[in-house]
């Protein structure tokens, strides 16, 4: 056979947990990260695969609790094809590696050595697994070094960064222009790589993919002048190699939204459009949404945006403020405050309580609280 198909996926993290989850949501959120994966093992047989890929981070850490390892090795388990595990550096392969745990699975296969591994005769996997926390060099520059072009297929598996994330220098970068000189000689025909979160093609070859995790795990940043973070993760790559030559098909995985988001407000206009925005989210149960703004409301409409968040808080995964960027001024409108059922202590109180709102979130709920219960009352 001239081609081969398979999964390729990585950072499943099993076992990942996101503080800004409550109890009953971080528990769905362990559930649907199995569920990606029972989904990659339905494209696979859909898509006649032979095998899955996942290229590092298959779990969160090296210790993960009994029930979420056992859970995760049931899922691997029912998988139709057989899955190539190549460790990366939330599960390094060192003494106590979790890998162990998998030797009694006959369809699971651990990329342990940078050795060529014939999956079937004219087609090959050549993994970079990492052995320590942090690589001390390029490891899939280690990987290829020692390889001549073939005329099998081989397929190459690492798990790193493509580029340095600050100004200091990076031993370990996977040096993307060298890898791409392996694939046009034909020592290698693609490069499955993970720990980049969200799906992305690198270098010109269209041959050197990151997958993405299959499911959400962090934030897109929608908020002016701030970069990203998972711009396009919950995803899993089809890929179809010949020699010389790849196909790529992204298909989606995930079901859980993480976004941050950023809101000018000026008026009863803007409240009314934010809350919208927030209401329009087809499946808040499996939404995480932190916020921020910045503006300047009055009373009624400081009252109307606190009301409409507090409805919408409880139907969503999360839904919760970004403290730190927050720069949202209380200015009571022409005659709101003299408006107001309030006299002696209390009319001074919501006086003072307005004054110390504009950089005291406490502050600018207990006016909201005591604005509300005055026209209740």
């Amino acid at each position: 056979m001239s081609e081969v198909t398979f999964i390729h996926t990585s950072d499943l993290q099993l076992g990942m947990t996101r503080a800004f989850l409550p109890a009953e949501a971080q528990a769905r959120f362990d559930a649907a990260r199995l569920e990606a994966v029972v989904r990659i093992g339905r494209i696979a047989q859909e898509r006649q695969a032979e095998f899955i890929v996942v290229a590092g981070d298959v779990f969160e850490h090296n210790a993960l609790e009994s029930r979420t390892l056992g859970r995760a090795l049931e899922m691997f388990k029912a998988l139709p094809v057989p899955v190539y595990l190549l460790p990366g550096n939330h599960d390094p392969l060192v003494a106590d590696s979790i890998f162990s745990r998998t030797e009694s699975l006959d369809n699971v296969h651990v990329l342990r050595t940078f050795d060529v591994v014939e999956v079937r005769p004219g087609v090959e996997l050549v993994g970079a697994p990492l052995k320590a926390k942090h690589a001390s060099e390029d490891l899939v520059a280690k990987a290829l070094r020692p390889l001549e072009p073939t005329a099998a297929i081989r397929i190459a598996v690492g798990h790193g960064q493509a580029e340095a994330r600050t100004a200091d220098v990076v031993p370990d970068l996977i040096d993307v222009a060298a890898v791409e000189e392996k694939l046009a000689d034909g020592t290698i025909d693609y490069l499955a790589l993970g720990d980049t979160h969200s799906t992305m093609s690198l270098g010109t070859s269209g041959r050197v993919w990151y997958s993405g995790s299959p499911e959400t795990t962090d934030f897109h940043d929608h908020a002016p002048g701030v970069a990203g973070n998972e711009s396009d993760s919950g995803n899993a790559l089809v890929v179809t190699a010949r020699k010389g030559s790849a196909e790529v098909e992204k298909v989606r995985t995930g079901g859980w939204t993480f976004d941050a988001l950023h809101w000018e407000v000026d008026g009863a206009d803007d409240v009314d459009k934010l809350l919208a925005e927030l209401s329009a989210y087809p499946d808040k149960e499996r939404t995480v949404v932190k916020y921020s703004m910045s503006g300047t409301l009055g009373l009624e409409e400081t009252s109307a945006l606190e009301t409409g968040l507090a409805q919408l808080e409880p139907v969503f995964a999360a839904l919760y403020e970004r403290s730190r960027l927050m720069d949202l001024h209380l200015e009571p409108g022409d005659g709101e405050l003299a408006g107001l059922p309030l006299t002696g202590f209390a009319a001074a109180a919501m006086s003072e309580l307005v004054e110390a709102a504009a950089d005291n979130p406490v502050a600018r709920d207990a006016v909201n609280l005591l604005f509300r219960l005055s026209k209740e009352s």
